[in-house]
């Protein structure tokens, strides 16, 4: 018998969806009613003062007076905010600092204020409704809910709190599904990654578990510790669990793995969260890419990730961009963010709506000769290149080998596989072959014997769990590159001895 609770819960979702529809067929008003509260609402912070936003009234005042900038570049901003200066980047100051690993400045501190944290959870919650909306079911809402995430202990600085994201964000769920939530409060904060699996598992498994999720490799581990414990696929251990939701990184790579592990296929949600903003959820089963959020107190910008490194590339507003293209995203928000780059790149699926996937990182590409190879050309050219075989990959990826021992230079994947396939070899070409009809540089170099075909280089079971707890980033929201423009973790490997 179904609760009251899931029998409400259809009627909302189709609510919110006739409100969220209202600005997907905007757009373009929406952000600029977006763009023009922003500028209003900081004209008096210090950073307004700095940038003359008093004087900007258009778009193009903004892109003249505001320059593109990075953490490092707005770091002297920050650093007064941490401090406890007020109005600064925002009015106020802001409710929490999401602290995340910095690469050059050590720790970073991205501003969430009471402005932005709402649309941080109202953006989770409609992806479920819009789900429940598009499948007319809700009973999942009454069986037991786990986000596997960063701990939820805040510590406080001048008046601030500051944690992970995910951990802020669990202060946040709704009574409603205060009852649902899984794991326990103690359980979830547990520092220690492999201690807080175990004890995930050990809660979880005499519950009805309905929806799972966390970022697909973490989620594995979890899954493979509950096939360990009882011998059965999660499928028959959880018999109602029939979604998972998922952020971070491509789901795609871990698809075969999950639906052995699970033993059927379950429908999956995927989401684009991060401290700085939640950008995009998908909003549709059978439609490829996320809905871009025009409404959540963001104005985006997009530069073409060939052009980002010239000396002025050109910004662009969402009228302007195109399906298929790599965009580095630039975001301004509510939570004081200006013309910020947060390192990811995107690309259009389409453009009514507008819903786009992650192509990957502007740092994460190899082009050590010129073929400026991306996540999302590595990720297809596997997932095709083992499509309709038994080979499964657990995780991998990708370094130059620029000085080998003999030979032209190559690409080097390290792969750690569920299902090793019977020749390595065949693998590797089928591999270079797709990447090659990806990536026209790639294949010019290839043809041009400037580089050798790619090789595969076995990682051990587990190999990336032991690499991750190497250099302190197991668990929680840390993920691993799927490639490097240098060889940092390729001789990490080699030297854990993680290589088979």
């Amino acid at each position: 018998m179904q609760s009251i609770k899931s029998l409400l819960a259809v009627p909302f979702a189709k609510l919110v969806k006739k409100s969220v529809l209202k600005w997907v067929n905007n757009p373009i008003e929406t952000q600029e009613k977006v763009f023009q509260k922003l500028i209003k609402d900081a004209t008096n912070t210090q950073f307004g003062i700095d940038h003359k936003f008093k004087d900007i009234i258009s778009y193009n005042d903004f892109k003249n007076q505001v320059p593109v900038r990075d953490y490092e570049a707005l770091k002297p901003y920050v650093d007064r905010m941490v401090a406890g200066e007020e109005d600064i980047l925002w009015k106020g100051k802001p409710i929490y600092f999401a602290k995340t690993s910095g690469t050059t400045s050590g720790a970073k501190y991205i501003p969430i204020t009471k402005e932005s944290m709402p649309t941080h959870v109202e953006a989770a919650r409609n992806a479920i409704l819009m789900y429940i909306a598009e499948k007319g079911n809700s009973k999942f809402v009454d069986g037991k809910m786990i986000f596997l995430q960063g701990s939820p202990v805040l510590n406080e600085q001048n008046g601030i709190q500051l944690g992970r994201l995910s951990g802020i964000v669990a202060h946040y769920v709704p009574k409603y599904l205060q009852k649902n939530r899984m794991p326990s409060w103690e359980t979830n904060c547990i520092d220690d990654w492999e201690t807080k699996v175990e004890a995930i598992v050990d809660e979880t498994l005499p519950e009805d578990m309905t929806i799972i999720s966390g970022i697909p490799s973490w989620v594995q581990m979890y899954f493979e510790k509950i096939q360990e414990k009882t011998g059965q696929k999660i499928g028959d251990v959880f018999k109602n669990f029939n979604l998972f939701i998922f952020g971070g990184v491509n789901y795609e790579p871990y698809r075969a793995k999950f639906e052995s592990l699970i033993g059927r296929k379950v429908d999956s949600i995927e989401l684009y969260p991060a401290s700085e903003g939640f950008f995009a959820y998908q909003d549709k089963q059978g439609e490829k890419g996320m809905l871009l959020q025009l409404n959540s107190g963001i104005f985006y910008e997009f530069i073409k990730a060939d052009e980002f490194f010239d000396e002025n590339p050109e910004r662009l507003t969402i009228k302007d961009v195109e399906v298929d293209v790599n965009y580095v995203i630039i975001i301004s928000t509510n939570a004081g963010l200006w013309a910020y780059n947060i390192g990811d790149t995107v690309q259009f699926t389409s453009v009514k709506p507008y819903r786009v996937i992650v192509s990957g990182r502007i740092k994460h590409f190899i082009s050590a000769f010129g073929e400026h190879v991306i996540g999302k050309e590595v990720e297809q050219a596997l997932q095709e290149a083992v499509l309709g075989s038994n080979v499964q990959v657990s995780e991998f990826t990708v370094a130059p080998q620029i000085s080998p021992e003999s030979g032209l230079p190559y690409h080097e994947w390290f792969i750690e596989f569920e299902n090793l396939p019977d020749n390595i070899s065949a693998l590797a070409q089928e591999i270079d072959q797709l990447l090659q009809q990806q990536n026209s540089y790639y294949f010019d170099l290839i043809k041009g014997k400037v580089l050798q075909p790619l090789k595969i280089k076995i990682i051990q079971k587990n190999g990336f769990q032991d690499y991750m707890k190497s250099i302190g980033k197991l668990g929680g929201q840390n993920k691993l590159p799927r490639l490097s423009n240098d060889r940092k973790i390729a001789d990490t490997l080699y030297a854990l001895k993680l290589t088979k």
